[in-house]
């Protein structure tokens, strides 16, 4: 298929709508916005009927996306980083309760403060809430990640976390989109619904089965094909990052 010249946010929007996304909940702010405007633009989203809602804050926007999961849709919430302190409520719940259809959280975070009040690093959050985390490198790997983040949270019954940054969101390259566009699911309920509730009881065999599952989720990271290590003459500006 043809390349499309995208930003970054475009392209993780376009890999949503490919990947068979029924929803889009957001809080507009700088760098992510953008996502959830392309969505709304699109001949292709409104022709498989994607719902799309800004929402009153980042908390109600994740707790709607979380629903749409817990009733078996795929669906993606967007915001920046200093939208994740006013969503980590929910957010850090939802690792617990877990995720029925997949569910992608997609958050922008702003380094140098271009248009933000401060720097943080959502990756700490994901770290926090033990759940997986996508950080595409290019504007080709944030489509092809928005696509793969429905599937792995679905294998793993999880949302995962994608967290980009302003330079790839605003920035353009060539996207090569898949001949595929997935199918959006059908409604359907997990056989135990009563994962949904965090009532004490409950919420201790949930947190059970996330702590389970961490070897689980470095296992699928080490064989990722987005994990990928480039060498070069100069190390000297090199990093090591040690989890």
């Amino acid at each position: 298929m043809q390349k499309s010249l995208l930003l970054g946010v475009e392209a993780i929007a376009q890999g949503a709508i490919d990947g068979g996304m029924s929803g889009v909940y957001a809080y507009p702010g700088t760098p992510s916005t953008e996502i959830t405007e392309y969505i709304q633009h699109s001949k292709q989203a409104k022709e498989l009927n994607i719902h799309s809602d800004w929402a009153a804050n980042e908390k109600t926007a994740m707790e709607s996306a979380l629903g749409m999961s817990y009733a078996g849709k795929r669906a993606m919430v967007c915001m920046k980083h200093v939208g994740l302190n006013v969503a980590a409520d929910c957010f850090m719940n939802a690792a617990i309760t877990g995720a029925n259809g997949g569910m992608l959280i997609v958050v922008a975070d702003d380094p140098s403060m271009h248009s933000s009040q401060n720097e943080q690093d959502s990756r700490v959050y994901g770290k926090f809430a033990m759940m997986p985390i996508l950080e595409p490198s290019n504007q080709q790997e944030a489509y092809d990640m928005a696509r793969f983040g429905f599937e792995l949270s679905e294998a793993f019954e999880i949302p995962v976390l994608m967290r980009i940054t302003t330079r790839l969101a605003h920035s353009r390259a060539g996207v090569a989109r898949s001949a595929e566009v997935m199918v959006q699911n059908e409604l359907k309920l997990p056989e135990d619904k009563v994962q949904f509730v965090l009532l004490p009881a409950i919420a201790r065999k949930r947190y059970k089965k996330l702590l389970s599952n961490q070897e689980k989720f470095e296992a699928a990271s080490e064989d990722s094909a987005y994990n990928s290590y480039s060498d070069a003459a100069d190390k000297s500006m090199g990093s090591l990052l040690v989890v």
